[in-house]
């Protein structure tokens, strides 16, 4: 009788990995499918800022109304009048309202979906974006593009809830390996979209068309594809019996999923074990995220001020960078321990600090290269390990909240970030902004060695 429980017990064990691992897999297929859409307009911003101011016929409607502000702030810092300069502030506001979209919505979608269930909330994401990329197809003015955003960043909810869906159907000795394949999903995405961007948007130049249009069809058929594939393969990762008894009780307040001291607080996470330590993981993660994305904005400034490097070779940085974040989370990440995911998060916080230092200093490419691998190591390790991290905190029914409102943390750090650092960057100077900054990773590293600390509430 004990032999048979016992293969019967190893049977549903290997029954159970095997749905965990098919699951993850679709996950990190749908997911490149939408970062290879979404990043194909990186590359793309600076021509179709200038697009629009060339071809705009009112000149003082919503893309003037922006160009002032983003002058103002220019002569404010005192940054200089140039078209690569200009090009990067004004992506940097449309990126910002982008994040703080972001911010709005991720709760709200993921408190949803615990109450509707992930697959139908992952499918009502996806036609946002997939009216997003119609909207960007036809945009022939100003307006309609920064409309197009406002729909695509309302609708960016499908992140959070595929890393919902991996925290669903995994358990905590396997949750880490998902989450490096959701890692390396964004960092093919972020390697491989640009470049695509940019070849199509070549061959529509010189055919009667916007050179955008292309771009822009193929992140579409790219968004449709994935509908499709979600529609067509991806399951309910929760089942009726584990889900929160009613929207409301999932959704409690309004107020508690968009007012940022609610947020910080988890205050809709109800009835949830160590509520401390995942108020101070969340607050280092926002510290993080808010230092980190700001000084990986002004990398921008820096090597083509300091070494004249043309968009060319910005993208081969980039590209740089992505490889070895690919490779970091391919062989390093998705074979952490489970129970180690806060020590390599608090490595990677440390390691940026020299990064920083060093791109701070560096006064040829290969000194400033150097600090860019340590760079890609911290991105490649800290928020991998801290959504593994959150992800073990409520129940069944409060996951999608839970992470909801974490991704949510990352994206206001996203959303003024860029702002702060380029204030500081040009006010104080490049070494003194990322020194600062490098120092300033101290914070988070405080708060999440405290969370550490912290048994329960």
């Amino acid at each position: 009788m004990a032999g048979s429980a016992l293969s019967e017990k190893k049977e549903m064990a290997g029954v159970d990995k095997e749905k965990m691992s098919g699951m993850v897999k679709i996950v990190f297929v749908s997911l490149l499918l939408d970062l290879l859409a979404f990043t194909m307009i990186l590359p793309l911003l600076p021509s179709l800022l200038d697009y629009y101011g060339n071809t705009d016929q009112v000149k003082s409607g919503l893309y003037t109304s922006m160009l002032s502000s983003c002058t103002a702030f220019r002569e404010l810092l005192g940054i200089p009048d140039t078209e690569k300069y200009n090009s990067v502030l004004f992506g940097g506001i449309i990126g910002s309202l982008f994040s703080f979209l972001q911010f709005i919505i991720c709760p709200v979608c993921g408190a949803a979906s615990d109450y509707y269930g992930r697959r139908p909330l992952m499918i009502i994401s996806m036609i946002g974006i997939v009216a997003s990329y119609i909207l960007w197809a036809l945009s022939h003015n100003f307006t309609i593009f920064v409309l197009a955003r406002i729909v695509g960043g309302l609708s960016k909810s499908n992140v959070s809830l595929s890393t919902t869906i991996v925290t669903d159907v995994s358990s905590t000795k396997t949750r880490g390996k998902g989450m490096a394949l959701v890692g390396i999903a964004f960092s093919i995405g972020f390697i491989v979209g640009p470049l695509i961007g940019a070849f199509f948007a070549s061959r529509g130049v010189g055919e009667g068309t916007a050179f955008y249009v292309k771009p822009a069809l193929l992140a579409l058929t790219l968004a449709t594809a994935d509908l499709l594939f979600i529609i067509a393969f991806m399951k309910e990762t929760l089942p009726e019996g584990k889900r929160a008894n009613s929207f409301s009780n999932s959704l409690t307040d309004v107020q508690d999923l968009i007012n940022p001291i609610s947020l910080f607080n988890f205050a809709a996470v109800k009835e949830v074990r160590r509520k401390s330590m995942l108020r101070q993981v969340g607050l280092s993660y926002f510290f993080y995220l808010f230092i980190f994305s700001g000084l990986e904005f002004t990398l921008t400034f820096l090597v083509h001020r300091r070494f004249n490097y043309t968009s060319m070779q910005q993208g081969r940085m980039f590209f740089f960078m992505g490889s070895i974040m690919a490779i970091v989370q391919g062989g390093y990440v998705r074979r952490i321990q489970p129970g180690k995911e806060k020590k390599v998060a608090l490595m990677g916080i440390i390691v940026l600090i020299p990064a920083f230092i060093i791109i701070g200093y560096a006064t040829t490419p290969f000194v400033c290269y150097l600090g860019l691998t340590l760079f890609s190591f911290a991105s490649a390790t800290v928020v991998p390990c801290l959504t593994t991290l959150v992800s073990t905190f409520g129940k069944d029914d409060q996951k999608g909240t839970v992470l909801g409102i974490f991704r949510s943390l990352g994206a206001l750090a996203r959303a003024f970030g860029p702002i702060i650092a380029s204030s500081v960057y040009w006010s104080l100077g490049a070494t003194t902004c990322y020194i600062f900054g490098g120092v300033s990773l101290l914070l988070p590293v405080v708060i999440l060695q405290r969370a550490v600390s912290v048994k329960s509430d």
